[in-house]
């Protein structure tokens, strides 16, 4: 694959535009689209986190809580509404409608119950029932407390699920061959983390202490940096429905919307055959387990490493200032993992080797974050001497670790993970893509998350605290992501026998118009 890509494109080309000209017309409004998704995908995981977890009588606690009783239930409508929509309009529609659902929520949110929450919070009644309740669930008392900020934290959270997992990849999946999206894939991750570059950048500048007295919002800098985001991330959402207009009516002909040479039927949807049809089908099982893992072993960690950032960080702007650097971070290294890697293994390489790099690494620097906190956590004398030599604290120290964890973490499951699952869905029949998709992405994401936090409730209830509770999720981090890795080599037999199956004219370039050069 890599010879071949280097005959046509040359050595550099081949790393950093593997595109052809001819191909422009389509790719370019894609690599916006993603770019502008992924922008506010990345702006708004810093400032939904800032909020819940610096909130009155809130912290970290909060989240296992909010991702069980309040974010799996959004995701099951999410993805009922989703179907339903499917089932009645063309995809183009769906898309439009969804788009304009959230970005009508953080307009609401922006200018309406932000600055109604002094009157919206229940704080004295969220009192009242935090004395009858057990410690452990401090954090379910304080999601009804700042019930806004659970909103927002809610659909924060929806917009990677139902705009860039189920809309943009869904598109990109039936318009894209398996030849494609090896060239294509590496490079849209390289947008995507550019996005995360300027996201982070955006959010820090904004969590500055910048506050504005002729504009009437706000008492003071972290209120009106909650007014700057969310404009930005409207403005954001309408220049990508605007291009996603331009690419289907102009760009994209009928035809490409169906790539397989099959005459195929309209699929009907509903939640209970979508996950009949996953359940039948050893392929998708096998790609939701891939989506659970991540997904929980991401959660058990992050819960973690969020709560020890709360009390190095407990103002809601220094916060949001400190996630920013680490999403800038993070958005840099996936970047140059996009680069130069991304692209380059899974032309070279096998799908079961380039899936396989993010469990790994997760494990690696996982169990190392591990081993530092439990050593902080029972006073192990060593760790005082690591941080006296980096002129740090423990506890400072710690939270640096699980920052470059996060961070790397993070770049291989926004370049490798994502363009590995997305590609084992291609060689699919548009029914199991459409149906496993919803299934998957919609609900299975959202399942996996709240597995990792209803783990974390469970040892809440009876360690009281994140810290306490920690020695037990390490073991069971390390048990998920075993089960990760066997069922990505599963996968990637099955993938490999699937891609075979398919006819050359099914799995290879679409041939560019006779009057275009190939340059």
């Amino acid at each position: 694959m890599q010879a071949n890509s280097t005959a046509v494109f040359g050595k550099w080309r081949s790393y950093f535009w593997p595109i052809h000209r001819w191909e422009l017309k389509k790719f370019l409004p894609m690599f916006a689209i993603f770019f502008l998704i992924s922008f506010n995908y990345n702006a708004l995981r810093a400032y939904k986190d800032s909020l819940v977890v610096t909130a009155p009588q809130s912290g970290a606690e909060a989240i296992p809580f909010i991702k069980v009783w309040a974010i799996l239930p959004c995701a099951l409508l999410i993805t009922f509404l989703f179907t339903r929509l499917a089932n009645r309009y063309s995809r183009e529609k769906v898309f439009y409608i969804m788009m304009c659902l959230f970005l009508s929520f953080f307009l609401i949110f922006t200018f309406v119950l932000f600055p109604a929450q002094d009157y919206l919070h229940p704080n004295a009644l969220a009192d009242k029932v935090q004395a009858f309740l057990p410690q452990g669930v401090k954090g379910l008392v304080a999601i009804f407390r700042n019930w806004t900020f659970t909103l927002f934290y809610v659909m924060a959270e929806l917009w990677g699920t139902a705009i860039l997992s189920l809309l943009f990849w869904g598109f990109a999946n039936e318009v894209t061959t398996v030849k494609e999206a090896r060239r294509y894939y590496g490079v849209l991750m390289i947008g995507a983390n550019i996005a995360g570059i300027f996201s982070g950048q955006v959010s820090v500048y904004f969590a500055g202490d910048i506050f504005i007295s002729s504009i009437p919002y706000g008492k003071n800098a972290w209120d009106q940096s909650i007014l700057f985001l969310n404009c930005v991330i409207i403005i954001s959402g309408v220049i990508t429905i605007a291009l996603y207009r331009w690419l289907n009516k102009v760009a994209i002909p009928p035809s490409d919307h169906h790539p397989m040479p099959v005459k195929e039927e309209k699929v009907k949807m509903s939640m209970r055959k979508n996950f009949a049809y996953l359940a039948n089908s050893k392929y998708l099982l096998c790609i939701a387990a891939l989506v659970l893992a991540y997904n929980v072993a991401i959660n058990l960690i992050e819960v973690v490493w969020k709560n020890q950032i709360r009390q190095v960080y407990p103002n809601p702007s220094e916060y949001s200032a400190y996630m920013g650097e680490v999403m800038t971070l993070m958005a840099i290294i996936a970047t140059l993992v996009s680069i130069f890697i991304t692209g380059n293994i899974m032309r070279r390489f096998s799908w079961t080797v380039s899936a396989l790099i993010p469990p790994v690494l997760i494990l690696l620097t996982g169990l190392s974050f591990f081993i530092f906190v439990l050593s902080h956590h029972f006073n192990v004398t060593w760790i005082d001497s690591v941080a006296t030599f980096f002129g740090s604290t423990p506890l400072l120290l710690s939270v640096s670790l699980g920052s470059l964890q996060n961070c790397v973490t993070r770049a291989s499951k926004y370049t490798l993970f994502d363009a590995t699952k997305e590609m084992a869905f291609i060689p699919l029949s548009r029914e199991s893509k459409l149906k496993g998709k919803a299934a998957i992405d919609g609900v299975g994401s959202r399942l996996g998350k709240s597995g990792g936090s209803v783990i974390h409730q469970g040892l809440l209830m009876f360690c009281t605290t994140v810290a306490a509770s920690t020695p037990y999720v390490a073991v069971i981090f390390l048990g998920v992501v075993l089960v990760w890795i066997l069922a990505a080599v599963s996968l990637g037999k099955q993938f490999d026998a699937l891609s075979k199956e398919k006819t050359p004219l099914e799995i290879q370039d679409p041939a560019p118009p006779l009057t275009t050069s190939h340059a």
